[in-house]
Formats: structure tokens, C-alpha cells, sequence
């Protein structure tokens, strides 16, 4: 790992990693369906998939052949997968973690 996408990864959040995992599941899913998903403003999604985008996490495609032209596709780029795989291992190491504090406190 390279101390960039290390850096990048720090700067990601779980919203972010929930949605690279929503598009690796969907990549037709519009913005305000995923705000609708996770319950959060329409804003963020948008702001959070820009984000994406300029790191080189996700890319956006039009439908060639849709009527509605506006409608994108959503893919995960190679370094989008990599960095999915890297902040997963991640938040479920820190939901251990946390799952191990919580246990213990409750001995």
C-alpha cells in the first residue's frame, strides 16, 4: 500500500465505504435513491460521489441507449475495488474493537 491511498483511505468515511458498496451492488442507482438508502440529504450524496470521483474511486458513465440521457451509471474503478477492500478491513477491525470494549464491560 502506498502512502497515498493510505492518506486517501483516512480521509474516507463510512459513508463513503457504504456507498462503494451500494454501487458495487447497483451501479444504475441514482442519487436520490441512495440518499433515500442511507437516510441522508441528497447533498451529501453528491458531495460524497464527487469526492469519489476526483480520487478515482468511481466513474461515472452515461446510458448509451436510455431515453433519459441525464440518467449515469456508476462504476467502481480497480482503485475503487482496492480501496473498498482496504476500508472494510478497516471499520469491521474498529467494530471489533469496539464489540471487545463493550464486552468487557459488560463482565
Amino acid at each position: 500500500m502506498t502512502k497515498t491511498s493510505t492518506s486517501l483511505d483516512n480521509s474516507l468515511s463510512e459513508t463513503d465505504l457504504k456507498l462503494m458498496l451500494e454501487i458495487e451492488k447497483n451501479s444504475s442507482i441514482n442519487q436520490r435513491a441512495l440518499a433515500n438508502t442511507f437516510n441522508i440529504s441528497l447533498g451529501k450524496i453528491n458531495y460524497c460521489i464527487k469526492a469519489l470521483i476526483d480520487v478515482g474511486f468511481i466513474k461515472v458513465d452515461n446510458f448509451s441507449n436510455a431515453q433519459n440521457k441525464l440518467q449515469y451509471l456508476y462504476l467502481l474503478t480497480p482503485q475503487g475495488i482496492a480501496a473498498k477492500t482496504r476500508l472494510t478491513k478497516k471499520f469491521l477491525k474498529i467494530k471489533q474493537q469496539e464489540y471487545n470494549k463493550l464486552k468487557g464491560l459488560l463482565k
